[in-house]
């Protein structure tokens, strides 16, 4: 069997998943990792450690981001995996298909309509493969609600309220790191909402035509911190005395800060990139709290909120239809309402059933007109993104084979999702209704 081979750019936190998956047995003898490539030197020379050490891969060619095409004529992958900071994301997925190679893209695809369009463009032009690793659609209790409503359990759907939190930990990581900056990340309503948006995309097998927002910076940031009474300032953790008190610091110890001392704090040299900067400092212009309301081309409308500063993370989505309701909330880290500590699981590590307890169950929950509400149940995820990310790889490195469900995300998937957000940051700044149309009329 000749196996696929992969390059990959942008070697942060998240392409461990993809590296690892090449290199350490899982999918070796289907895919190979060919080359990796950074700006940051320090960075691919952990990898290239990892690799060798942990691993026990053979040496994996390293180079500079400005030596990707170098890379590619080298290395001649069938395949580069896109995993830099997003705002570069169009720049290699591009260039990749360029050079005649297929591209796995992180979310978010991109983060404008300008990016949208150049990729969409060179896609057009080059008839190259597109792959958008929107992981949560694999997570086995989003594809228990997908597989209830292509069954029509709830008729025709009306609307849908869909309500996400992100705790003091996860949540405020954000306003740590490059997302602060808007340009970086297109905000959260791109860059985490994007795997919201294709849900709902997803579930109701549609698409965005219209989309309303609002949203703020209303926890994080000097100014609020100002206003709550927090004066102990500082830029960094890190050799920080007033960081040694606050709660939102990044505090590097046990073997997520080794991971993070060793990736990020000890390259700092080579980029300047600060992984722990202060939630509570200058610079921040992404949103923390938004509301999104969306008009879909089946007639259907959702309400999203977002919030990134709640007490514990989970979400709640909603179906109304013509024969009922189909209801879900999961919790998946913190501490619940009624008390439940749920932070030992870890978050999207293991799913708690709390049938047997006085909190609410995460079963989906169906109540039909007139009737006793039904329940069903779902395969327990294990893993990251609900137990989404091992069974993504498993199409990604084996291939997607007959999935009635269609859970393998494509451009236009990438497109769908992006634009929702990029309309809902242009409705927030105008105040005003955004159509998708607006944004890829030229």
């Amino acid at each position: 069997m000749t196996k696929k081979r992969y390059a990959l750019v942008g070697t942060g936190g998240r392409s461990l998943m993809y590296i690892k998956a090449l290199t350490d047995g899982t999918y070796r003898e289907n895919g190979e990792l060919v080359g990796l490539c950074d700006i940051n030197p320090g960075r691919l020379a952990y990898y290239q450690r990892k690799i060798e050490t942990e691993f026990k891969h053979p040496p994996v060619p390293v180079y500079h981001s400005s030596e990707f095409d170098r890379m590619i004529r080298e290395c001649r992958p069938d395949t580069v995996i896109v995993t830099t900071i997003d705002r570069t994301h169009h720049v290699y997925g591009c260039r990749a298909m360029e050079l005649s190679c297929d591209v796995i893209s992180e979310k978010p695809m991109t983060v404008d309509a300008e990016k949208c369009r150049a990729i969409l463009n060179t896609k057009k032009k080059t008839g190259r493969n597109y792959t958008v690793t929107f992981n949560y659609r694999y997570a086995p209790r989003n594809s228990r609600i997908r597989e209830l409503l292509r069954e029509e359990i709830c008729g025709t759907i009306t609307s849908v309220n869909f309500e996400w939190l992100l705790d003091t930990n996860h949540g405020a990581d954000y306003f740590r790191r490059w997302h602060r900056c808007k340009r970086n990340s297109g905000g959260l309503l791109v860059h985490k909402a994007t795997h919201h948006f294709d849900l709902v995309n997803w579930w109701l097998d549609s698409y965005p035509v219209e989309v309303f927002a609002m949203g703020d910076l209303k926890f994080y940031g000097r100014e609020n911190a100002e206003k709550r009474g927090i004066t102990a300032f500082y830029q960094r953790a890190s050799g920080s005395k007033a960081a040694e008190q606050d709660p939102f610091a990044l505090k590097v110890g046990g073997e997520v800060g080794v991971f993070l001392k060793e990736l990020y704090f000890d390259n700092e040299k080579y980029d300047g990139y600060q992984r722990d900067q202060s939630v509570f400092g200058d610079g921040i212009d992404i949103e923390d709290n938004m509301s999104v309301m969306v008009r879909y081309a089946n007639n259907a409308l959702m309400n999203y909120t977002l919030c990134a500063h709640a007490p514990y993370e989970g979400y709640r989505v909603c179906f109304n239809g013509t024969r009922g309701r189909l209801e879900f909330y999961y919790i998946e880290r913190g501490v619940t309402p009624l008390g439940e500590d749920m932070s030992q699981f870890g978050m999207r590590e293991e799913e708690k059933d709390f049938c047997d307890r006085k909190s609410m169950a995460p079963e989906i929950v169906f109540q039909e007109f007139w009737k006793p509400p039904r329940i069903f149940t779902y395969e327990k995820g294990v893993g990251g993104h609900g137990g989404g990310d091992v069974r993504l790889l498993d199409d990604l490195f084996l291939g997607a084979g007959n999935d009635p469900l269609k859970r393998a995300a494509g451009v236009a998937d990438g497109v769908n999702s992006v634009l929702t957000g990029v309309a809902a940051n242009l409705s927030i700044r105008t105040g005003r209704p955004v159509k998708i149309s607006e944004l890829l009329k030229s």
